[in-house]
């Protein structure tokens, strides 16, 4: 009797240990080698089954949560989110894969992989809808993608993923110009002319090879003349010329006279 029940508890385990439960405790799944559950994740990954793919590399995680395969399964994982349009866990996985293993070889693809996330989402927070106030739209996903790209590119120079992180952060770039022109237009058109000058003059020292800066330049002019400036109106009038090729007008609109002047913090800057 004693040896039929020790029988019996040993199969039991061995059942156990066979058919273990998935992390969600939807299904039992049958036992297998970190190896060959990590190829079959591999394999939905590749036929593009994110969904399937992300499930096996949790089932690897939760029972083999150490060892090259679950940093691996991490870092795919995240790849995997990315392609699915889950953009925030993909961020979560690739900042989660940057802090447990930093000194990964593969740790500049997480940062690339976040960098994408985020700039994904570009667009959708970018684009204006006509007549809608931009000061309601927030760039943060496209700053975040900036920061993610800069990280790369400025901790793994050589990478493989440098050369395109850097255009990325180009267009990203301009997009924030862009956005910080609408709300300098914003503001002019509101009558804040400080708020509308100052916001210009930041796209010449943040953004100064951006597409933006001529029309950052023609708001500088309009708000300074509102405010009576005239010498910072001419400042910005003449640098808007020389980058422009037209000459230089007067508020009433006649060809502006006198010798140029030394500028400003911004003029020194942009000259």
């Amino acid at each position: 009797m004693r040896h039929s029940l020790a029988v019996f508890l040993l199969l039991t385990l061995t059942a156990c240990k066979i058919f273990d439960p998935l992390p969600d405790g939807s299904a039992p799944t049958k036992y297998m080698p970190v190896e060959e559950m990590y190829s079959e994740a591999k394999a939905e990954l590749n036929e593009g089954n994110y969904d399937a793919a992300i499930k096996h590399y949790e089932t690897l995680q939760s029972r083999y949560p150490y060892g090259r395969y679950a940093q691996q399964a991490l870092l795919e994982m995240a790849y995997a989110y990315y392609r699915q349009g889950e953009a925030e866990l993909a961020i979560s996985s690739a900042e989660r894969f940057i802090k447990q293993y930093p000194n990964n070889s593969y740790v500049d693809y997480a940062y690339y992989v976040k960098g994408l996330a985020n700039f994904n989402g570009e667009m959708s927070l970018l684009q204006l809808a006509g007549g809608q106030d931009p000061t309601e739209r927030d760039p943060k996903s496209t700053q975040d993608a900036f920061a993610a790209f800069k990280d790369l590119v400025t901790r793994f120079p050589d990478s493989k993923y440098a050369a395109d992180s850097r255009i990325r952060m180009q267009y990203l770039s301009n997009a924030l110009a862009k956005y910080e022109l609408h709300v300098a237009s914003y503001y002019l058109r509101r009558g804040a002319h400080i708020a509308a000058a100052n916001r210009a003059q930041g796209i010449l020292t943040q953004y100064p090879n951006s597409p933006s800066t001529r029309d950052a330049l023609r708001i500088m002019v309009q708000a300074y003349d509102a405010l009576g400036m005239a010498d910072l109106r001419d400042d910005a009038q003449r640098v808007l010329s020389k980058n422009s090729g037209a000459p230089a007008l007067s508020p009433s609109g006649n060809a502006a006279t006198g010798e140029d002047k030394p500028g400003k913090s911004w003029w020194q800057f942009w000259k």
